[in-house]
């Protein structure tokens, strides 16, 4: 395993997932690779099998009652998204292009500097469960600090090795209506 995964593993930080009454669709298969999971005494492992492990992100978009999406990291976003087999996670959403602080020192930002930093990456830690078609989220420590404490529920849809929630509330677009649609894909 490359270093910075064991880091990662360890470390802390990403996405919040909202509350949402999306309704989990899946193939037979995972659904009965889910039945399975699910019927592992509780204590051994927490979380099923196919949810423990590391995913990148392939999406992260507000989409809006009207069909648009905005791709709130801008195109090609990067994420890493690491949960352990007893549902511990940490999550790291960036913008693939980043301009750095011109000053070369985090403290002497401009506040246009400071803006882009903290729009451009979302990262957060906690715990995260499976519950039927739900997946539950506590996060206990976030770059969006209003998100510090809180946690929620989300539908899913697992297809082979990508995972899709909706965020219901985003913390950016939701008063114009939209809602946000974040997709993984699992890499180990």
């Amino acid at each position: 395993m490359h270093p910075l995964r064991k880091i990662f593993m360890f470390g802390v930080i990403a996405l919040a997932l909202g509350v949402s009454t999306t309704q989990a669709t899946t193939t037979a298969q995972e659904q009965a690779q889910q039945k399975s999971d699910s019927a592992t005494p509780s204590g051994d492992m927490p979380v099923p099998m196919w949810l423990a492990g590391t995913w990148t992100l392939v999406r992260c978009d507000n989409v809006y009652p009207d069909g648009h999406r905005i791709e709130l990291y801008g195109p090609h976003p990067e994420g890493l998204w690491m949960i352990d087999t007893h549902g511990r996670y940490m999550m790291l959403i960036a913008r693939a292009q980043r301009t750095p602080f011109a000053a070369g020192d985090k403290s002497k930002g401009t506040p246009e500097e400071y803006r882009a930093a903290s729009l451009d990456v979302n990262a957060h830690y906690g715990s995260v469960s499976v519950h039927g078609n739900q997946l539950t989220t506590h996060i206990e420590q976030a770059s969006f600090p209003n998100w510090i404490g809180h946690g929620g529920s989300t539908g899913y849809t697992l297809k082979g090795n990508q995972l899709t929630y909706i965020v219901a509330k985003p913390s950016s677009g939701a008063a114009e209506g939209a809602h946000g649609e974040v997709v993984w894909q699992r890499q180990d």
